[in-house]
C-alpha cells in the first residue's frame, strides 16, 4: 500500500474507533461492520499495526482493538534464563516485572506492548504482554547437534530458551559440536519450535578461541573493518606536516610523558605539570583523533556504529582500525602529534582558578608504565630514579597534585567504588591458567585523577558556552531503591541519612567509609552501586551523581570512545569561530541519537565483557574441582548462596548442598535459616566451600561448604 492510501485509511479507520458509539471489535469484526472484503483484511491489518505503532490505538489480550487510553506501553522485553522476564520503557527509571506466565510468548529482545498490573507497595512494578511489536533477535550463536534428517542448534544465549529446529538443507553441512550463527526464519508461534538456518560456521566447540568468538557473535560485535576503511586509514597522513602545525600552539619543548600499562599500544593521553608560584599548571594533553577521522566519513560512520572498543579477554575489538589508534593518533614518545589540550591552573586547594582548551603540537619526552612510576615515587627505586632523573621532579608534583585534587572530590562527596579487579591470564591455547588482581596504585590513581579534572573542566567550560555538547551523567538513585539499601543494611548495624529528600553523594561515600576493610565491604558496595542509576551520555547537563559534580563529560579517550571524538569536533569548531546558527542546529539535530547510540553500545560492550570473564572463570575452576577455598557469602536467594572468592570467581551453594538441616531463605534478614537447628547463614559471613562441579553450557560454578564434603577428602 502506498504511503498516501495508508495515511487517509489510517484516518478513516482511527476516526471510525473514536466514534463514541463505537464498541471494542477484533479485527474480523470491524471488516465485516466496515464492509471489507477478505481479499483486503492483509491490508486492514496494516493499517491498524500502524495505529498500535503510533500509540493512536491499542489491543487487548483478547484480540479486540480501542483508542488508546494511555494505560499500554511501548518498551523492549530482557529475558531470563528462569522464564521471567523485564520490559524497560524509555524515559522510565524502573523496569516492569514481567512473570512468565505474562510474557505472551515474548521472546528476549522482542519490541512489546505492555499493560501495568496493580501494584503492591514494597514491590517493584508487574505488567503483562499484550502484543509482540517486532522481533529484535534476528541471529543467534549456538551449539549444532545433528540428526539424521534435520539439525537443531541450542543456542549460547540462555535467555532464548528454545532450542532452534534447523531442517537439513539449511544446515550448510555443520556436524555435531561446531558453533555456528543461526538467521531465525520462524519465532516459534503457536507453539511450535523457532526455526532458522546456518549462515556461518564458527569452527569446533573445541577449537582454541571459538569460545569467546560466539560470544562476540551472540552481541553482534564487529569483528573486522572492511577493505573500504582499510584504505581510508591507509591514505591517513603517516606524520605531522608543516601544514598541520600551522595554527596550532607549539608545546614541543614542553616536558611531558604518557603513563599506562606496559601492554597499551594506543597511547591517547599525555601529561605535563610544572609550578607557577604556589599553583600547579597540569596539562591533560589527548590525542587529536578527529584531525584523521572526519564527519561523515566511512572511518566516522563505522565508529559511531561500534560507538566504543571491546576489551575480552582474549582479544581488543577497537572503535578505529589499528593503523590509526596505534599509528599517527597515537603519542609516541619522541614523535610530533596533534593533540587537544587541556591546561589548567589549580591552586593548593585542588580547585581550577584557570583553564585554556587550544589545538596544540606535541612532542611526548617518555614513554612511562605504571609499574616504572610506581616504583620511583613510592619504593624510590635508585636505578629507576636514576634512569629517568629529568623526570622524577614533575612526577612528585604530580603526585602532590593528584592527592590535592583526590581530597577535595572526597570533601565534596565524590564515590570511590574500590571494587577487586582481575586480570585473566590466557595460554596460546585460550586456557585460562591464571586469574590475577589488577593493582591499583599511585600511579593509576594520578592518572585517573587527571583525566577527572580534565573532563569536569572541559564540561563546565562549554556548558557555560550554551553550545550543543555530549554529557556524561549520572544521576540521583531512585529514593525507592535507597530505602531498600538502607533496610538491608540495618542488618549490618548501619544507617543511610537523608533518604526523605534527594540523597547526597556523601551519605553513600560516608557508609563505604564505614565498611572499608571489612568482611561485608565487597558485598554492600556492590549492593549500594546496583542500588544507583546506570550512567549515560545525554545531551542535557543533568550532574554526575557518583562523582558530586554538576558538570561531566568524556573528553579524554577519543580513539576507543565516540563521545570523546564528536567532543573534539564541536570544541575545535568552537576554537575555530566556525560555530554558527547553521552549525548548532546541526549538533543538536545529531548529538540526541549520538548519545544514545553511545550509551546502548557501551551498555552491550559491559555486557560482552561480563559473559567472556563468567566464561573463563567457569573454565579455570573446571580444572580445580574438588579443591577448597575460603570465599565469602555475596547473596543468598531462596534457592541458594552465592559465594565469591577473592579472586572475583563466584560460585552457587545449592540449598539442597546443605545437608544437616533443612533450610529456608528468610527475605526480612537475608539470612539462610536451618529449620531445626536455627542455624543463620548470613551475607558478608566468611565460608570455607569445596568446587563440585562447573557447567561450561551456562558458565555457573558449583559449591558445596566444606564441613560438609567427604567425598574430596579420601
Amino acid at each position: 500500500m502506498d504511503k498516501k492510501l495508508l495515511e487517509d485509511r489510517k484516518k478513516m479507520i482511527y476516526a471510525f474507533i473514536c466514534d463514541e458509539l463505537y464498541v471494542p471489535m477484533k479485527a474480523k469484526e470491524m471488516a465485516m461492520v466496515l464492509g471489507v472484503p477478505k481479499s483486503q483484511r492483509s491490508e486492514l491489518a496494516e493499517v491498524l499495526d500502524a495505529l498500535i505503532d503510533e500509540c493512536k490505538i491499542e489491543v487487548s489480550k483478547k484480540g479486540k482493538y480501542a483508542k488508546a487510553q494511555g494505560h499500554l506501553l511501548y518498551g523492549v522485553f530482557l529475558s531470563n534464563a528462569r522464564g521471567f522476564g523485564f520490559v524497560t520503557v524509555e524515559g522510565e527509571d524502573e523496569d516492569y516485572f514481567i512473570a512468565g506466565e505474562n510474557r505472551g510468548g515474548a521472546i528476549h529482545m522482542d519490541q512489546v506492548q505492555i499493560q501495568p498490573l496493580p501494584g503492591v507497595n514494597g514491590k517493584r512494578r508487574e505488567a503483562q504482554v499484550v502484543r509482540i511489536v517486532s522481533h529484535g533477535l534476528k541471529e543467534l550463536t549456538g551449539t549444532y547437534e545433528a540428526s539424521q534428517t534435520f539439525g537443531f542448534v541450542v543456542p549460547d544465549n540462555q535467555k532464548f530458551g528454545q532450542d532452534i529446529f534447523i531442517p537439513k538443507e539449511h544446515s550448510m553441512g555443520a556436524v555435531s559440536g561446531h558453533k555456528v550463527v543461526v538467521s531465525l526464519t520462524r519465532y516459534g508461534e503457536k507453539g511450535k519450535k523457532p526455526e532458522g538456518k546456518v549462515i556461518e560456521i564458527l569452527g569446533h566447540q573445541n577449537d582454541p578461541g571459538v569460545d569467546i568468538l560466539s560470544i562476540v557473535k551472540d552481541f553482534n560485535l564487529p569483528t573486522a573493518f572492511s577493505e573500504k576503511l582499510l584504505r581510508q586509514a591507509d591514505r591517513v597522513a603517516k606524520e605531522v606536516s608543516e601544514a598541520d602545525r600551522q595554527g596550532r600552539r607549539d608545546l614541543r619543548d614542553w616536558q611531558m610523558v604518557t603513563i599506562d600499562g606496559e601492554d597499551a599500544k594506543d597511547l591517547d593521553d599525555a601529561v605535563s605539570c610544572v609550578m607557577e608560584g604556589e599553583n600547579y599548571r597540569l596539562g591533560v594533553h589527548i590525542a587529536d583523533v578527529s584531525n584523521y577521522v572526519q564527519e561523515h566519513s566511512a572511518l566516522d560512520v563505522e565508529a559511531q556504529k561500534r560507538g566504543t572498543s571491546v576489551y575480552l579477554t582474549d582479544r581488543v575489538i577497537p572503535m578505529l582500525p589499528h593503523k590509526l589508534s596505534n599509528g599517527i593518533c597515537s603519542l609516541n614518545a619522541g614523535e610530533d602529534r596533534l593533540a587537544l589540550s587541556c591546561i589548567m591552573l589549580i591552586d593548593p586547594n585542588g580547585k581550577v582558578i584557570d583553564h585554556e582548551i587550544a589545538e596544540t603540537v606535541i612532542r611526548v619526552d617518555r614513554r612511562m608504565s605504571y609499574t616504572a612510576v610506581q616504583k620511583i615515587l613510592e619504593e624510590h627505586d635508585e636505578a629507576l630514579c636514576l634512569e629517568y632523573e629529568p623526570f622524577v621532579p614533575m612526577f612528585e608534583r604530580m603526585k602532590e597534585l593528584a592527592a590535592l585534587l583526590r581530597g577535595k572530590r572526597i570533601r565534596r562527596g565524590s564515590i570511590d567504588f574500590d571494587f577487586p579487579e582481575t586480570k585473566i591470564i590466557l595460554d596460546a591455547q585460550g586456557k585460562p591458567v591464571d586469574i590475577k588482581p589488577y593493582e591499583r596504585n599511585t600511579a593509576t590513581n594520578l592518572i585517573e585523577d587527571f583525566m577527572l579534572i580534565a573532563n569536569e573542566t572541559v564540561a563546565e567550560d562549554f556548558f557555560w558556552q550554551e553550545v550543543p555538547f555530549v554529557y556524561r551523567s549520572h544521576q540521583t538513585p531512585d529514593p525507592e531503591r535507597m530505602k531498600k539499601l538502607a533496610a538491608f543494611i540495618s542488618n549490618f548495624g548501619l544507617t543511610i541519612h537523608g533518604l526523605r529528600e534527594d540523597i547526597h553523594p556523601k551519605e553513600l561515600q560516608k557508609l563505604l567509609g564505614n565498611i572499608a576493610g571489612t568482611p561485608q565491604e565487597a558485598l554492600i558496595s556492590r549492593l549500594t552501586l546496583r542500588s544507583m542509576k546506570r550512567a549515560s551520555y545525554t545531551v542535557d547537563c543533568l550532574g554526575h551523581f557518583g562523582l558530586a559534580t554538576q558538570y561531566y563529560c568524556h573528553f579524554t579517550s577519543p580513539i576507543r570512545r565516540y563521545p570523546d571524538l564528536q567532543i573534539h569536533r564541536i570544541i575545535k569548531d568552537c576554537l575555530r569561530g566556525r560555530m554558527n546558527e547553521k552549525r548548532q542546529m546541526h549538533y543538536e539535530a545529531i548529538l540526541g541519537e549520538v548519545a544514545k547510540q553511545s550509551s546502548e553500545m557501551e551498555r552491550r560492550a559491559d555486557e560482552a565483557e561480563r559473559e567472556t570473564d563468567k566464561l573463563k572463570k567457569a573454565e579455570y575452576m573446571k580444572e580445580h574441582i574438588g579443591e577448597t577455598f575460603q570465599g565469602v557469602i555475596s547473596s543468598i536467594t531462596s534457592w541458594g548462596m552465592y559465594v565469591e572468592l577473592p579472586d572475583t570467581i563466584e560460585g552457587m551453594i545449592h540449598v539442597t548442598a546443605l545437608t544437616d538441616d533443612y533450610y529456608h531463605y528468610d527475605e526480612a534478614v537475608y539470612e539462610m535459616v536451618g529449620e531445626t537447628g536455627g542455624r543463620r547463614f548470613k551475607l558478608g559471613q566468611t565460608i570455607e566451600v569445596v568446587c563440585l562441579s562447573v557447567d561450561m553450557f551456562m558458565r555457573t560454578i558449583d559449591f558445596a561448604p566444606a564441613e560438609f564434603v567427604t567425598e574430596y577428602r579420601m
